[in-house]
């Protein structure tokens, strides 16, 4: 179990390096923990966000930048800019193995960062994705207003998040594989001690389905919906920047 930090500085700081230490394993076991699910998830995520030929995106906690690809994969006949940024160094070298083994450095720029003070312009892009990362930012209000703010007027923001079911039978099942088997296998592949413990925490206290939209209503989105995935263990948000 991760500790409680004592200032978002050394919080951060920490959950960076688990990030860090569990990287080369990190697909290996989003693929295997969500038996495949993730790759799914992430294009419905792709699909809702509609990339069009000569658009810019920003994806956010891009991790090993699957997501960013994704964008890339939507539109083969149109030249469209993916910038993803990460807090982790270790991911961004693995995201820009998988780009360049698949030639698609010109369209994907990586960059260090934090989502709580993104380093871009007003009105920089035309959507902005988040996958299963906005559930560890320090301050999820901030980062809510900084995507809005380098979103350009009409721009979409789409982020895929886990939670729990509703459904209380399957709020059962799914919980003791969320909270029993899968830190014990997450622990015994990706060789940390409480990664995949912090998972399961991190969900359990995140804000969700009108919460969460709530929120995203207070950083200034318009039109905010939400959809449940795969019978509510993923929900798939998104709002739209006043035109």
């Amino acid at each position: 179990m991760i500790e409680r930090m004592e200032t978002p500085a050394t919080s951060n700081r920490q959950v960076q390096k688990m990030f860090s230490d569990i990287a080369p394993r990190y697909d290996l076991l989003n693929r295997l923990l969500s038996c495949g699910q993730d790759q799914y998830w992430r294009k419905r995520a792709v699909t809702r966000l509609s990339p069009q030929s000569g658009e810019r995106f920003l994806d956010i906690a891009t991790g090993t930048a699957d997501v960013a690809l994704e964008i890339i994969r939507n539109v083969p006949k149109g030249a469209v800019q993916v910038v993803g940024m990460d807090f982790s160094e270790k991911m961004l070298e693995l995201a820009r193995q998988k780009i360049d083994s698949l030639d698609k450095a010109n369209s994907i720029q990586l960059e260090c960062g934090s989502a709580e003070s993104l380093p871009f312009e007003d009105n920089s892009f035309d959507g902005t994705t988040t996958a299963f990362g906005i559930r560890n930012f320090f301050n999820i209000g901030r980062s809510l207003r900084e995507m809005h703010r380098v979103l350009k007027p009409g721009g979409r923001c789409v982020i895929l998040e886990f939670s729990l079911p509703r459904n209380s039978i399957l709020n059962a099942l799914y919980r003791f594989y969320f909270e029993w088997l899968l830190p014990k296998v997450g622990r015994l592949i990706s060789k940390h001690p409480s990664a995949y413990t912090y998972l399961p925490e991190t969900v359990a206290a995140f804000p969700v389905r009108k919460e969460f939209s709530s929120l995203m209503q207070q950083a200034g989105f318009m039109n905010v919906t939400y959809k449940e995935l795969t019978l509510g263990i993923v929900i798939l948000y998104t709002g739209v920047k006043q035109v």
